[in-house]
């Protein structure tokens, strides 16, 4: 499985080999269960991981105890609250399994004394960063003020992956609709043809 997350770094282009080979011992494979934390709202976050196999959500509770899910990361991504791992704070939100996942770790610690020994490796958390910004805003562009078709079409033809892998109720969180709205556009849009 290490050869996962090895050949991700290589994919960088910015790491040599001896580099890739040292980053990776840093990141300890933490086996989650559906429905396990990586990261819980309310607690320091300690930890950023790369998603060797799996999925998450990430999500706040609102005033009324629901869950409003922003986004879901799966294989070949890194996951973690940034601004709050950055530093060393108290999570904003969770980070929850929706699948088995496997996710390389490392520590707050041992990432400052990684970023020491492997300069190169600033490059690639900017990147992911970058990236993390601007999934933040295609999400506001695609999913704020829209219909519940409009939004389920967007997801239809730009993020299949998530009608594929993750589940009604969740799915209907991240669009910012009730499950009953998600059942009722998917029924219109799927149903077949009658002559």
């Amino acid at each position: 499985m290490t050869n996962v997350f090895e050949n991700y770094l290589s994919s960088t282009g910015g790491l040599l080999a001896d580099e890739i080979n040292l980053s990776a011992q840093f990141f300890k494979p933490l086996n989650l269960k559906k429905g396990d934390f990586f990261i819980r709202e309310g607690e320091i976050c300690r930890h950023i991981g790369f998603i060797v196999s799996g999925a998450v959500k990430a999500y706040a509770i609102d005033d009324e105890g629901k869950e409003n899910i922003t986004c879901f990361k799966f294989e070949n991504e890194f996951v973690t609250s940034f601004p709050e791992f950055m530093m060393q704070e108290k999570s904003r939100r969770s980070i929850r399994t929706v699948e088995d996942s496997v996710i390389y770790r490392i520590s707050y610690p041992d990432y400052q004394h990684l970023l020491g020994q492997v300069t190169a490796l600033n490059r690639v958390i900017k990147s992911v960063m970058e990236q993390e910004y601007n999934q933040k805003e295609l999400y506001m562009l695609n999913y704020n003020n829209r219909s519940a078709v409009d939004k389920y079409r967007h997801v239809l033809s730009h993020e299949p992956m998530l009608v594929q892998r993750i589940a009604t109720q969740d799915l209907a969180s991240y669009l910012g609709i009730t499950q009953r709205s998600l059942t009722r556009v998917k029924g219109q849009i799927h149903k077949p043809n009658v002559l």
